[in-house]
């Protein structure tokens, strides 16, 4: 089965950058990088994971949470074969565990949407 890989979290300053990453490994043979819809959620301490932004199979559409509408952008690159979400401005509220996920044929801002999920890569922000 597919793997989704997260990579760049970390640690933050108030007000810094980070870029995270999300590949999918063990794509079976016929499915392209393309082949997916994709999406970011993120768990903060003692929360439930919620929806942060997702991108549509082509890179046409995307959608953002209103939390970080305006401060984080998600691309991809079908061609180099990965998913990136920008993020900037960032605030302590953004502590979180970040996870990749995507699906063949649903998108949405519902986990249920998304069948493959990442193991999460940790974003911590310091005031």
């Amino acid at each position: 089965q597919e793997q989704l890989i997260e990579s760049g979290g970390g640690l933050a300053q108030a007000g810094d950058s980070l870029t995270l990453s999300c590949d999918i490994s063990r794509r079976p043979s016929g499915r392209t990088f393309s082949s997916y819809s994709m999406a970011w959620f993120r768990r903060a301490p003692g929360k439930a994971r919620e929806f942060v932004a997702l991108i549509s199979w082509t890179g046409g559409s995307t959608q953002y949470a209103d939390s970080v509408k305006g401060r984080f952008t998600i691309s991809r690159d079908n061609a180099k074969k990965t998913m990136s979400l920008h993020l900037k401005n960032l605030k302590p509220e953004d502590t979180a565990v970040y996870y990749c996920a995507a699906d063949l044929v649903r998108i949405g801002t519902a986990e249920s949407e998304y069948d493959l999920w990442g193991q999460g890569t940790q974003v911590t922000v310091s005031s």
